[in-house]
This record gives C-alpha cells, sequence and structure tokens, in this order.
C-alpha cells in the first residue's frame, strides 16, 4: 500500500468506528476502501473484522448508561452470538472464494435497503412503545426467540459483517420494549462479541489470511472513532449517516461486480 492507500485505510476506520457506535455498518465504509486498495475480498472480511474490534469495544464503553440493568439479558444472549460468530467464521473459512465473492454484493445490497429503511423500522418501533400496553416479560418462547435472533445476527456477523447491527436493532427491536438507544447498547455490545470471536478463530485457523498491516490501521482508526461516536454521534443527523452508507454500500455492490 501507498502512503495515501494507508491513510484512507485509517480514515476508513476513524468513520467506520463512529458509524457502528451510532448506526451499525461501519463494514460499508472500510470494506470498499479495502477492496479499492488491492485486497482480495476474503481477506479485506477477515482483516476488517479484526480492526473494528478495539471500535466495537469504544463504542461499548461509551454506551455504558444505557446498559444498566441489562446485564441479566445479555448473559442470555451472549452464548448465542458466539456461536453464531464462530458458524460465520467457518462458512468463511471452509466456503469456496468464488462464494464468498457471488454472495458478497447480495449481502451488501441487503445491507443497503435494511440501512436505507431503518427509518422505518424505527417509526415503527416508537408506535408500539408509545401503547399503553405493559411490557410483557421475557417468557421461554420470547427467550427462544430472542436466542435465535442472537445466533442469526451473530452467524451473519461472523461471515460478513455489515449492517449486523442493523439486523439487530431490528430483531431485538420486535421482541423487547425498550428504547431504541438502549437496543443501540445491547447491539453494541453483542457486535463486540461477535467481531471479538470471529477475529480470535481467524487469528487462530487463518493467519496467513491476515492483512496486519490493514487490520492495524483499521484498528486504530476505529478505536478513536468508537470513541467520539459515542460520545458525540448523536448530535449528528443520522439522515446524512444513512444518506452516506447508502452510497459507499453502492460503490461496494459496483466494486465488487467489476473486479
Amino acid at each position: 500500500m501507498t502512503v495515501l492507500e494507508m491513510f484512507a485505510v485509517a480514515v476508513a476506520g476513524l468513520a467506520a468506528g463512529g458509524i457502528n457506535a451510532v448506526v451499525g455498518s461501519g463494514t460499508l465504509v472500510t470494506f470498499p476502501v479495502l477492496l479499492a486498495v488491492g485486497l482480495p475480498p476474503v481477506t479485506a472480511t477477515i482483516s476488517n473484522s479484526l480492526g473494528l474490534v478495539p471500535g466495537n469495544l469504544a463504542g461499548s464503553l461509551g454506551y455504558r448508561r444505557e446498559l444498566a440493568g441489562q446485564r441479566r439479558l445479555l448473559l442470555r444472549l451472549l452464548p448465542a452470538s458466539v456461536l453464531g460468530a464462530l458458524t460465520g467464521a467457518f462458512l468463511l473459512l471452509h466456503l469456496p472464494a468464488s462464494s464468498f465473492e457471488a454472495i458478497v454484493p447480495v449481502l451488501v445490497g441487503l445491507a443497503v435497503v435494511l440501512v436505507a429503511v431503518q427509518p422505518l423500522v424505527g417509526r415503527a418501533l416508537a408506535r408500539r412503545r408509545a401503547e399503553d400496553e405493559p411490557p410483557p416479560g421475557i417468557g421461554p418462547g420470547r427467550l427462544a426467540a430472542l436466542f435465535a435472533g442472537a445466533y442469526a445476527t451473530g452467524s451473519y456477523g461472523g461471515y460478513f459483517a455489515a449492517s449486523q447491527g442493523v439486523l439487530q436493532i431490528g430483531v431485538f427491536g420486535l421482541l423487547l420494549h425498550e428504547s431504541l438507544q438502549r437496543l443501540n447498547a445491547i447491539k453494541n455490545v453483542l457486535t463486540l462479541a461477535v467481531n471479538g470471536v470471529a477475529a480470535g478463530a481467524y487469528i487462530v485457523v487463518a493467519t496467513d489470511r491476515v492483512d496486519w498491516r490493514a487490520a492495524g490501521l483499521v484498528a486504530a482508526g476505529s478505536l478513536l472513532g468508537g470513541y467520539v461516536g459515542a460520545r458525540f454521534g448523536r448530535r449528528l443527523p443520522s439522515a446524512v449517516l444513512r444518506a452516506a452508507i447508502v452510497v459507499l454500500g453502492c460503490v461496494a455492490i459496483a466494486v465488487l461486480l467489476t473486479r
């Protein structure tokens, strides 16, 4: 990588760390940049997962106030997210690279759609919470649905991290009577677990497929971005962030289809 390319990767990590802390889908920023500097899709995904972990940690710590009272729920969901992360990492490492290159544009397209329709989901959740009915407890059926949702989104995140946070907020928002900020706090912790476990698996069994320079640049940027995003991100217009993510996602699709 040239000096300019290294700077671009670090800046992408900074933006992704901030976006992940506030909205999710920061991978849609880093992934196309890593492709543009010449990394193959699988190497880009593995290196990106490693690099985003520090940003996930910073974002989780930044939302610690919203995590108050949610420890028991997180302890129930974390094992499912960990299992999902291992499943996704296994699929990434064992499916043929051609399969990954074929499915990634579809996954990016799905992520872009999810980000674009997130305001509709948010309004629907707000209407649900405006009703006067008392919030139901978490019975066995609801807990099973939450566990399945954590496993499914963890598998997606372990395979390809883009928009797993959006998926988590959508799934858990339908099952939990919590504010969007508290849902975002849950999302940050589970995303940290998924990316951390997947990154650990890659280091153990796929060290040769890690671009350590790219991962380090993304990590440095995402750490600062996660801190800034958690502290100041709520003041930024969500529409601006969402539009930027959609545009970058379309760029990623174009890059993938023309490689």
